[in-house]
């Protein structure tokens, strides 16, 4: 997955997780948008994987005929359901220097993933969320899921103390190097996995970097919303347990490498609000060739840390995000 530019350094990559379960329906629109869509705009390699939580419809051939179609489309299949266990799996196994996931109904405006995964590509920052509670954030959704997920949050912070905004929007990045170190302190499978990955990250101290989405829900979301919250108060008095042992302490947690920034003329753009001038370069290249059919090709990459070469700012690249957000955002006031 990883490439050199001309002059023999190599540039970083991502790789973007789809968790799917019987979206036959609407995963090859959503995954032709996101190949066209990171193809034209994203100046990094890159792969999607999609990842089949044992799907019982025709997910899994439809996610297949898209690894024949588009060159930079990968399919992990695995036998039980679980958007924590498919993230686990694909995130431990790749090559990548990033990896990332977002949900199949692309609910999150793309416009926001250059920004996402930026400071990471950097040295920046060690995780990367996107925030619908963020006041730049533009929100088209119901007035029952919008109070279940600000109660949500305002319980994470009562309970454990959690800095972040948003703990459940599914628009997530992490260095790859990192989510190694955390993930075999993971415990949950499930929709919680999430919260437990960010409460872990910030009781080790690493840093992580929020950006404001355009977010329209999906109607036809078929997550169940009282027992998700059910599990996720479970998944929280765990948490708590784990936290009053010392349990939640990460002893082999790889720390980012203080790169020297580079001056700016002037400030960059209030929506990457942890980014000021050090973002990696986007290198003028192509996505990756074709993926390969197993996840045991797939070799994991050491942890690699920026290079001063390798960071300038990427202001015309935020500027343009806050162009497409500023569209968006009129035509979601429209919408609602």
């Amino acid at each position: 997955m990883n490439e050199t530019n001309a002059g023999g350094v190599r540039q970083r990559s991502v790789e973007i997780v789809v968790p799917v379960y019987n979206e036959a329906h609407v995963l090859a629109d959503s995954i032709g948008r996101l190949h066209s869509y990171l193809e034209s705009s994203f100046p990094f390699p890159f792969r999607i994987t999609i990842a089949d939580n044992a799907s019982t419809d025709a997910t899994l051939q439809v996610a297949t005929d898209l690894t024949h179609r588009l060159p930079h489309v990968h399919v992990e299949h695995l036998a039980a359901k679980g958007r924590g266990r498919a993230l686990k799996h694909v995130w431990s196994n790749s090559a990548a220097d990033v990896v990332a996931y977002m949900d199949v109904d692309l609910s999150t405006g793309l416009e926001g993933f250059l920004p996402l995964v930026a400071p990471l590509l950097s040295g920046h920052s060690d995780l990367a969320i996107g925030s619908r509670l963020h006041r730049q954030a533009a929100v088209v959704r119901g007035a029952k899921r919008e109070l279940i997920s600000r109660s949500y949050n305002l319980l994470l912070k009562a309970g454990l103390a959690a800095r972040f905004t948003d703990a459940q929007c599914g628009f997530k990045a992490v260095r790859t190097d990192v989510f190694r170190a955390l993930a075999p302190h993971i415990e949950d499978n499930a929709w919680f996995f999430d919260t437990e990955l960010l409460v872990l990250a910030e009781r080790n101290r690493l840093r992580i970097h929020e950006v404001p989405v355009d977010w329209v829900d999906d109607p036809d979301s078929r997550v169940d919303i009282v027992r998700t919250a059910v599990d996720d108060l479970k998944g929280m008095g765990r948490m708590l347990r784990r936290m009053a042992t010392g349990r939640a302490r990460v002893a082999a947690v790889p720390r980012r490498e203080i790169v020297p920034q580079v001056p700016a003329s002037r400030s960059t753009d209030a929506q990457v609000t942890s980014v000021e001038a050090d973002v990696a370069t986007p290198v003028q290249s192509k996505p990756v060739g074709a993926a390969a059919t197993t996840s045991a090709e797939i070799k994991p990459v050491g942890a690699t840390s920026a290079t001063t070469a390798e960071v300038t700012p990427v202001r015309a690249a935020a500027d343009a995000s806050t162009s497409a957000r500023s569209s968006r955002s009129a035509r979601l006031e429209i919408a609602s």
